[in-house]
């Protein structure tokens, strides 16, 4: 089983490796939602949808549903 972003836990701190744009709005990969960049869970909305996450140092909220399609790699808890 493969790390996604929905996977992430409150703090948690990872490296996007794979992005599946066919799920991924542009929108997204223009704010930097890239392989390659840090990802931290830093809260998660009641019912556990939005996301809110900080991709190299821009905030952002995405749903569970869409990040499920980013694949990561836990670095460490923040």
């Amino acid at each position: 089983m493969q790390n996604t972003l929905a996977h992430l836990k409150r703090g948690e701190i990872a490296v996007i490796t794979d992005v599946s744009s066919i799920h991924i709005p542009l929108k997204l990969l223009e704010m930097g939602c890239l392989p390659g960049n840090t990802v931290q869970l830093v809260q998660v909305a009641p019912f556990q949808d939005p996301m809110y996450l900080n991709i190299n140092g821009s905030h952002l909220a995405i749903r569970k549903e869409t990040a499920a399609h980013i694949l990561i790699e836990k670095v460490s808890h923040g």
